[in-house]
């Protein structure tokens, strides 16, 4: 067995309380603050740019800038400290009761104690900011577009529940193939042990991760920002996994996905969804932008900005299943797709033929080489690069970007630093 990792006590001790005010909102948002330090020493990490002279950077969550607040040290690192809340001593003017009872210990909502207009106003900064401090640029960032709706309007969500504990030996029966054929995406773990026989009532949480660990789950009966037919289906969900409990030797990510009014939790349905007077079809486990409430708005919007650089071309890297390049197809003489994911890619040749778009092609293939194979001339495009969470834009496509002469180009991400990378 490993052995443990000894606590870094510097600056602070192990859960040591301290007061401090907040100063400002990281793009993750926490709450950061300074502290001074009776005796400061130099800190390792330059790169931060974090100086003692302005105090010890503590992170904070579920803090609001202004206040002053009386937070537990759990974890020092090079150049700064994570801290829990443990008292909010003068609260913000912003700070409103979150309207989800788990806030604070689910792990997955940040701002519901922040007034929707200050969300949209520090989302604003965090970008300017971002900019500024990883690409060295200052550019005006225009004023955040709010969601129609602030809460109810998600329409995927994946919970999450581990193997119950009571399980204590192997069954015989347990394979792999049948867990996985009753919950999509399960995996098994034959080591792990099940259960002879099950208790009257199993109340194991079915949820998402707690605030700040990797492991521990929280149960989550209902969650306020996902659509209201996600959660009238996650109540017969739950029951359905608890009644089956004894089955599953493992834990496994179940998925809840809206689309058109209708909620599936198999992985490999083809759900469609509308946008606009587009019906774009797409399997339930794959990408998919999930606040359908805003998506005419925002796909409108990318479509506008690109036809006024009065480029006739659109080339769309990362393309998934054709989503902003259908949308935007009326406005150019034609539209290319590129997309890695040949299934993403297929769907998107069977929507825009479905849609009646004539001047669409998709190829499967990397972004990097994305003008390779193409039929038209690459010098007068207008280029939508959108990006999922977790695919960064590769170095060899950003040295090659300058190399295009790409009338306009627009990076869309769901984190803002990938925008300022």
């Amino acid at each position: 067995m490993a052995k443990k990792k000894k606590f870094n006590d510097h600056p602070f001790a192990y859960h040591q309380e301290i007061e401090l005010e907040i100063s400002t909102l990281t793009n993750l948002g926490s709450g950061l603050g300074r502290v001074k330090l009776a005796d400061p020493q130099p800190i390792e990490n330059r790169d931060s740019k974090i100086e003692n002279s302005s105090g010890w950077v503590v992170m904070v969550p579920f803090t609001l800038p202004g206040e002053r607040v009386r937070a537990r040290v759990f974890r020092n690192h090079k150049n700064f400290s994570e801290a829990d809340l443990v008292e909010v001593l003068t609260p913000s003017p912003h700070r409103v009761e979150a309207p989800c009872p788990l806030f604070g210990r689910c792990g997955g909502c940040q701002y519901q104690h922040l007034n929707y207009v200050e969300q949209l106003r520090w989302k604003q900064q965090q970008v300017a900011e971002l900019l500024q401090h990883m690409a060295g640029i200052t550019f005006p960032v225009n004023p955040v577009v709010g969601s129609p709706r602030e809460f109810g309007y998600r329409s995927k969500i994946t919970p999450h529940f581990a193997a119950p504990r009571w399980f204590k030996s192997p069954r015989a029966d347990a394979t792999v193939a049948s867990q996985e054929e009753t919950v999509p995406g399960a995996v098994s773990d034959l080591e792990s042990p099940v259960p002879t026989s099950a208790p009257a009532e199993l109340n194991f949480p079915i949820g998402f991760l707690r605030q700040g660990t990797r492991f521990d789950i929280v149960d989550v009966p209902r969650c306020p920002i996902a659509t209201d037919a996600i959660n009238e289906k996650l109540t017969d969900v739950r029951a359905d996994v608890r009644a089956r409990a004894e089955s599953f030797t493992r834990g496994a990510t179940l998925l809840l996905r809206d689309a058109s009014g209708a909620v599936t939790t198999d992985y490999d349905a083809i759900v469609t969804e509308t946008v606009g007077d587009l019906k774009l079809h797409f399997l339930a486990r794959d990408f998919f932008q999930n606040n359908p409430f805003i998506l005419p708005a925002f796909t409108g919007y990318v479509r506008e900005q690109a036809a006024t650089s009065g480029a006739r071309f659109l080339v769309d890297a990362y393309c998934g299943s054709g989503l902003f390049a259908l949308t935007a197809a009326r406005a150019f003489e034609r539209v290319a797709g590129i997309e890695i994911s040949e299934s993403s890619v297929r769907f998107a040749r069977e929507n825009a033929e479905a849609n009646g778009i004539a001047n669409a092609t998709f190829q499967a293939g990397d972004a990097a080489a994305i003008f390779a194979g193409l039929t038209f001339s690459p010098m007068t495009p207008s280029w939508s690069s959108t990006r999922r969470a977790k695919a960064a834009m590769r170095p060899s496509l950003r040295s090659f970007l300058p190399l295009v002469r790409a009338r306009w180009c627009m990076s869309l991400a769901i984190r803002p630093r990938r925008c300022a990378t």
